[in-house]
């Protein structure tokens, strides 16, 4: 049995500072870089991807792995049509390839979901597109998406599978990359493709009201599980959307497959259903920079543990360059000694701290290279670092973070920032410990997520406060200019609608 498996990851947003080139597939901050053929096994072999989760479950099948290519970029602006183009054609010649060796038995394709590019808003449609029109109608193709991905009727159409993750924070990729593999392997043992049902959902879930260890959202997938058990079916696949990416599809939807139409109609009905009669539940949770910063404050008085402040809008996770400035000013000003923020991406800055050496004081402007507004101020270079580190945390165990020359430096009156050279969100511990900070003992932290810091730094929160300062993942998306979604979402524009 042949098995083609390869994997491109990105989630677009359209209003985010600057644009997706192909050079940032090539060099990601903390997962395996832009591979193929062979090599691009042992680049995935550990990591925390599903395609990672996938290959145990097929070598143990006996399968012949047919490596393509796998590549991310961090989310950011929509991507350049060359780098798109690029990566595109070399999956499809790699294809081309392997069909010349032989018939492919099946394909796996780790996807995102929400990538959107100049030309094609539905990429990952587009590219399946592609790779039906060298493959055909017939080979079982099943693919994995994140939660957030804008699901399309497209990738419904030209997938016998999908299979989302269950989890924001996505602590569960491997796990969903050996589920989708014993249905691929399903899939080609039945000989048939299964019933399939798609439904889009008609209004939007902010990203911080789809945290799935709490709320609202914890309850929607355990009816999911419920559902899906009740009908019997193969998944039912739910993704949130990332309601960032202006296109007529944005938003969250529904995959069912099933033996029978009408199991996947049914489960995909029923579902919807509860979805929509929860509509209410769903309410982005951030409160302005200036009142966290002041409720940090009074909870870490009499607090025994740290007190987290997501900064949410300039989450690189969602687009943001990680640069904005306004959770640091804001702390500065009110004063928050022992406070830390991780992180500032600026490369600039963290280069003049290199040249000036640990214990130096230096003037810096820091940040704001993606908005113009830094922070000026005198810093003291408290620790100097290379940015090159294993992650430890539940989301990141297995791959290696590669932040570039990094620092640690402290602003009057104690606010300590870790500065780096390249983006990433701060959903590790081990990134503050890379520079001696051992979060546990930190009164404040400030770190740039919305939600994927929840797995290994709410175990250690006193308390959590999202704060709503200023960057491009904005807390409500329906207040951003949105000119290409579909009608029947705008008219829900009060509630997260639109």
């Amino acid at each position: 049995m042949r098995i083609a498996i390869g994997g491109f990851q990105h989630e677009t947003h359209s209003f985010a500072p600057r644009p997706t080139v192909f050079a940032d597939f090539q060099k990601p901050g903390g997962f395996p870089p832009l591979t193929r053929g062979e090599p691009m096994l042992a680049a995935v072999e550990g990591s925390a991807t599903t395609i990672a989760g996938a290959l145990p479950v097929l070598r143990e099948a006996g399968v012949e792995l047919v490596p393509l290519l796998w590549c991310l970029g961090m989310p950011a602006g929509p991507i350049e049509d060359e780098a798109f183009e690029r990566i595109a054609a070399m999956i499809c010649a790699d294809l081309s390839v392997a069909l010349e060796a032989g018939p492919l038995d099946g394909i796996f394709l780790d996807l995102h979901g929400a990538a959107l590019t100049d030309s094609f808003p539905d990429a990952e449609g587009e590219l399946l597109r592609r790779v039906r029109a060298i493959v055909g109608p017939a080979t079982p193709l099943v693919i994995t998406l994140d939660p957030h991905a804008n699901l399309t009727a497209a990738m419904a159409e030209r997938s016998d599978a999908i299979i989302p993750y269950r989890t924001y924070p996505h602590v569960d990729k491997r796990e969903t990359g050996a589920l989708a593999a014993g249905i691929l392997l399903e899939r080609i043992r039945r000989g048939a493709p299964w019933a399939k049902a798609y439904r889009q959902l008609d209004y939007w879930f902010a990203l911080s009201a789809q945290c799935t260890m709490t709320g609202p959202m914890k309850a929607a997938m355990a009816a999911r599980e419920a559902i899906a058990a009740r009908h019997r079916v193969v998944e039912l696949g739910f993704c949130f959307g990332f309601p960032y990416a202006d296109f007529a599809d944005c938003g969250a939807a529904i995959s069912c497959q099933a033996e029978s139409q009408a199991q996947a109609d049914a489960a995909a009905d029923e579902f919807l259903a509860w979805l929509h009669a929860h509509e209410s539940d769903f309410r982005p949770d951030a409160i302005p920079v200036a009142e966290a910063v002041a409720q940090a404050l009074a909870a870490a008085r009499k607090a025994s543990r740290p007190v987290v402040i997501a900064d949410t809008q300039d989450n690189p996770g969602g687009g943001g360059h990680a640069d904005t400035t306004g959770l640091l000013a804001e702390l500065v000003a009110q004063g928050a000694k022992g406070a830390v923020l991780c992180l500032i991406n600026d490369a600039e800055s963290a280069e003049a701290c290199h040249a000036a050496g640990e214990g130096a004081n230096l003037p810096l402007s820091l940040g704001g290279k993606s908005d113009g507004t830094p922070f000026r101020a005198t810093a003291r270079v408290v620790k100097l670092g290379d940015g090159t580190f294993p992650l430890t945390g539940p989301m990141g165990q297995g791959n290696t973070a590669r932040l570039g020359p990094s620092a640690l430096v402290e602003f009057e009156p104690g606010v300590r920032v870790m500065v780096t050279s390249k983006k990433t969100q701060a959903y590790d511990q081990a990134i503050l410990r890379h520079l001696g900070v051992e979060p546990g003992d930190c009164a404040i932290i400030g770190l740039k997520s919305s939600v994927h810091f929840r797995a290994d730094f709410e175990p250690i929160a006193e308390r959590v406060i999202v704060a709503a300062a200023p960057g491009p993942v904005i807390a409500d998306p329906s207040t951003l200019p949105f000119r290409n979604v579909r009608s029947s979402v705008r008219k829900r524009a009060g509630g997260m609608g639109g």
